[in-house]
């Protein structure tokens, strides 16, 4: 099954190609074409082992894919050059499914590491003023920049991790799986924050979830992953009416339903 054609008259800020990742004799990606719009929220979804978490990775350089081409923000991202590494690092922030926080070091420490990686002149009280910036803006209170990772939520922690994603301002936002391991009231509280700095911060966002009910909140289009591509990719309720086999059973069983707000069955 093909992909759903994208709009030709906006220019990708991601832009994938013939993407092909192995491992060993393992297949997970051949020939996956993407695009991400400058400005959308794209959620992507794919059963287990499609590949998400890779796709995004290569994407972010953090691997090297054997066969494709990747260019964000008009650089290559399998570019070996310093300078191109920096460019898509600045420009890129990455929230990893389980925060990923340095253990030993506080939440505003946490904040602060890509600051003075890529900022180094910047005086100790501004970097301090600026990860306090990004930690209310991620909807921590104040006295959380002081604590450790462990003496946190699990929601707390998300939000950590979310404010150092957001520490350079970076145009683009990778997030996996967000709200996994949230209560309904956290991951809807954590939907509304994504979206809201989306549209106050003009962000970007490469969304991976299995959740449902984040694919009806606030993605504007979705992408699945299966057969090793991009099986579909388009608005949802354009989505949920293609017959492929995985679609219609993840779009079209009771949690669906429930997430879309259709009437229960008498």
């Amino acid at each position: 099954m093909n992909a759903m054609a994208t709009d030709s008259g906006s220019e990708p800020i991601v832009s994938v190609r013939g993407l092909v990742n192995r491992f060993g004799e393992q297949v997970v990606h051949d020939g996956l074409d993407l695009d991400l719009r400058r400005g959308e929220i794209l959620g992507v979804v794919g059963g287990s082992g499609s590949g998400k978490s890779v796709l995004m990775r290569s994407i972010l350089g953090l691997r090297r894919p054997n066969a494709g081409e990747i260019t964000v923000l008009g650089t290559d991202a399998r570019s070996d050059d310093e300078d191109d590494r920096r460019a898509i690092e600045h420009n890129t922030g990455v929230l990893f499914q389980d925060g990923a926080l340095f253990s030993s070091l506080t939440v505003g420490e946490n904040v602060e590491v890509p600051l003075k990686e890529h900022h180094p002149e910047i005086p100790d009280t501004w970097r301090y003023d600026l990860a306090l910036l990004k930690v209310k803006l991620a909807g921590l209170p104040p006295e959380a920049m002081d604590k450790l990772p462990s003496q946190l939520s699990g929601g707390m922690r998300k939000r950590a991790g979310l404010a150092r994603a957001l520490a350079l301002d970076p145009p683009l936002l990778f997030l996996d799986e967000p709200t996994a391991g949230l209560d309904p009231i956290g991951a809807a509280a954590f939907d509304r924050l994504i979206k809201t700095l989306q549209e106050a911060l003009g962000l970007t966002v490469f969304l991976i979830t299995h959740d449902l009910d984040t694919l009806y909140a606030i993605c504007d289009r979705v992408a699945v992953l299966a057969d090793r591509r991009v099986a579909a990719i388009g608005p949802l309720r354009e989505i949920e009416r293609l017959e492929h086999p995985w679609i219609r059973e993840y779009f079209h069983g009771p949690r669906a339903r429930a997430a879309r707000g259709d009437p229960q069955p008498a």
